[in-house]
């Protein structure tokens, strides 16, 4: 158990590091929103959500209501449920209800594309090894940039904050360029972001998050279905 715990942590690290350069782009922008080094730090340590903490702090900084933060969050989030299930065809007998349960904090997509790509069933001390390593990087750089944009000049803060952008965006070019139904996805999902911030501005962001992910992922559904062969 031990050493399956060990391998964990060492299977993290490259998770770790790259978590730790984004979530002090995070911790930067917090600061420059109004949070506290506090409140930055118990955000990043109650959720492992890049995109889902992005989008709750805008809604913060623009006063939204809890409904609207959960239904953002839970549009964002919903993936995770996905993989939870993917995931779950692939653990071993030690996992109990109550592993579950605790683990399912620590889901994440690169954290989902490490366990998945075991070839033998997934121990819970395994998981437990894989999930430490990168919150320990997602804390402690949300911490260090919290303090440092209380430190920085403004300019340098603004320029820092820009990492967490430039992660989405590497994110969505490499399928983006492989597949032109997602590049489709994403220029609709941009264009209707766009057309939300200056023909209805008086709508909130986290409602304009919601509506965008909804209208574009079923517009792509009906534009792009999946045969029955596909699905086989």
């Amino acid at each position: 158990m031990k050493s399956s715990f060990i391998r964990g942590m060492r299977n993290g690290i490259p998770i770790m590091l790259g978590y730790f350069s984004v979530s002090f782009g995070f911790g930067i922008l917090s600061v420059k929103m109004g949070l506290s080094v506090f409140q930055a730090v118990g955000i990043s340590a109650t959720n492992l959500t890049s995109a889902g903490q992005v989008a709750g702090l805008s809604i913060i900084a623009a006063g939204g209501s809890i409904i609207e933060m959960a239904l953002c969050q839970f549009v964002i989030n919903l993936r995770y449920a996905l993989m939870g299930f993917s995931l779950s065809q692939h653990l071993d007998d030690s996992f109990t209800t109550l592993h579950r349960i605790i683990l399912s904090f620590g889901i994440t997509d690169e954290i989902f594309a490490v366990a998945i790509s075991r070839s033998e069933p997934i121990s819970a001390s395994y998981m437990y090894g894989l999930i430490v390593t990168p919150f320990i990087g997602w804390t402690s750089g949300t911490l260090l940039g919290a303090v440092a944009g209380d430190l920085m000049p403004q300019s340098v803060c603004s320029a820092m904050g820009l990492m967490l952008y430039g992660m989405f965006i590497a994110i969505i070019i490499p399928p983006a360029k492989r597949n032109f139904k997602v590049l489709l996805n994403v220029i609709f999902s941009a264009s209707l972001s766009v057309l939300f911030y200056y023909v209805f501005p008086a709508i909130s962001f986290g409602f304009v998050v919601i509506i965008c992910a909804l209208v574009s992922s079923l517009l792509c559904a009906w534009l792009f279905p999946i045969k029955e062969e596909e699905k086989e």
